[in-house]
């Protein structure tokens, strides 16, 4: 552990931990004869505790000391066989070691040692599984007629590795036992570079697996992507003939339940094809790492994988690249349409508007005359009341000329009113506002 502070300043509280992250998981030291057994399982994190649980259940079974409590990856020896347990971000992985002399690599396995009801109750599902032999320099050379014997009959690759130091061989099957098999025949391995190349094996092996973990989803997807193509490119030949705002609308309905169906593929497809491609990348660096050598009328592992696991892995990246280039078309043929759509819809407001304006200014000359004819009749009243007023004046003596005082009185009392009317029209203006 790197003290609190170092020459008198203050360490990064995280400084340790990043430090320490290029020297966790070491390679084992193995010298051969030496067998192997690795599984890999996927299992999300929720059963990291699980999986913590059954590795220090098993140290306490061989009395040996059990993983930390936040421990992701543990080795000890057991005395019959050594555990190396790895937790990665989707699975798990468990190697079995065993130091012994053996004649047929692949009859009596490191994981026979292993007890049997501990390994039924690991949490997840297996992935892969793989059987490795390291043969020692005195073991019998064998003709590739012979190896194949040990695979099955079936094809074999091969090929010398790490300068020269082994050779490798392999059929990439899974046999019956429900494992794949790699035969390592050891010239001059020093033990690390031993326990280098059989990691590097099993890592080939589970990640070509996670990898293809993607192809049943690019083949599921490939052909229902093929049919939202010609769905979309009908919808777009479409959009140039609608002529009525209906119709814009139904097609950007059927447009947007295209988008969420894309949308939906994409989101259950991304992580997976992600992660292929990150898988694919490391399985490139492991077999760069092997430095292959040919072996005469044999086919080497970096071409078996170029020639097997290339193809997938370009179908999953053009069905990952179809699936972004058709959801930006779908998006893009919404945005025409839905421009489209907004247009008509701002014509038909402009003729509404216009509409309503029509109607006001109508409204406004029928109220200006109603304004009229309301001063006339109010005129026409208020002028009665002047004459009954003038001629009761003249009924009680005063000498008054009836007609002349309401001649008079008419531009008074019209005046008057037209004003008064005015005024109470804008009192009412007012008071709405």
């Amino acid at each position: 552990m790197l003290p609190g502070e170092t020459a008198g300043i203050a360490d990064y509280p995280l400084r340790n931990q990043l430090a320490s992250e290029v020297h966790a998981r070491p390679y084992e030291q193995l010298t051969a004869p030496v067998q192997a057994s690795h599984l890999a399982i996927l299992s999300d994190e929720s059963m990291l505790e699980q999986e913590h649980e059954a590795v220090s259940a098993l140290c306490e079974r061989f009395r040996v000391a059990p993983p930390s409590p936040s421990a992701r990856h543990h080795s000890a020896d057991m005395g019959i066989f050594r555990l190396k347990w790895e937790r990665h971000s989707e699975f798990s992985s468990y190697t079995f070691f065993c130091h012994a002399p053996f004649e047929q690599p692949f009859q009596e396995t490191a994981i026979s040692r292993v007890p049997t009801d501990w390994l039924k109750q690991l949490p997840g599902k297996l992935l892969a599984a793989v059987h490795l032999a390291v043969a020692p320099k005195d073991y019998p050379k064998q003709e590739i007629e012979e190896l194949a014997t040990l695979f099955a009959s079936n094809t074999v690759t091969g090929s010398i590795v790490t300068g020269g130091a082994a050779q490798v061989w392999t059929d990439f099957h899974i046999h019956a036992d429900g494992f794949s098999r790699f035969l390592i025949q050891d010239n001059h391995l020093r033990s690390r570079q031993a326990g280098r190349l059989v990691q590097r094996l099993c890592e080939l092996e589970q990640y070509r697996m996670l990898a293809l973990l993607a192809f049943p989803l690019a083949q599921q997807y490939g052909q229902q992507l093929g049919q939202f193509d010609q769905a979309l490119t009908s919808l777009t030949g479409k959009i140039v003939d609608i002529d009525n705002l209906e119709d814009e609308r139904h097609a950007l309905e059927q447009l947007t339940g295209l988008a969420a169906q894309v949308e939906q593929i994409a989101s259950s497809t991304s992580y997976r094809f992600s992660a292929a491609t990150a898988y694919y990348d490391i399985i490139l660096q492991r077999l760069a790492e092997l430095r292959e050598e040919r072996i005469a009328g044999v086919q080497m592992l970096h071409e078996f994988m170029q020639r097997r696991l290339a193809p997938a892995m370009q179908t999953c990246k053009s069905v990952e690249q179809r699936i972004q280039g058709l959801s930006t078309r779908v998006a893009r043929a919404s945005n025409l349409l839905r421009t489209r759509v907004d247009v008509s819809m701002e014509g038909q407001t402009k003729d509404l508007l216009r509409s309503m304006d029509r109607r006001a200014h109508l409204q406004l000359r029928m109220q200006e005359t109603v304004e009229g004819l309301s001063v006339v009749v109010l005129s026409y009243y208020l002028l009665g009341l002047v004459g009954y007023g003038l001629k009761g004046l003249k009924s009680a003596g005063i000498g008054i000329n009836v007609e002349l005082g309401t001649g008079i009185a008419i531009p008074v009392v019209v005046t008057a009113v037209f004003f008064s009317v005015r005024r109470l029209k804008r009192l009412a203006g007012h008071t709405d506002s």
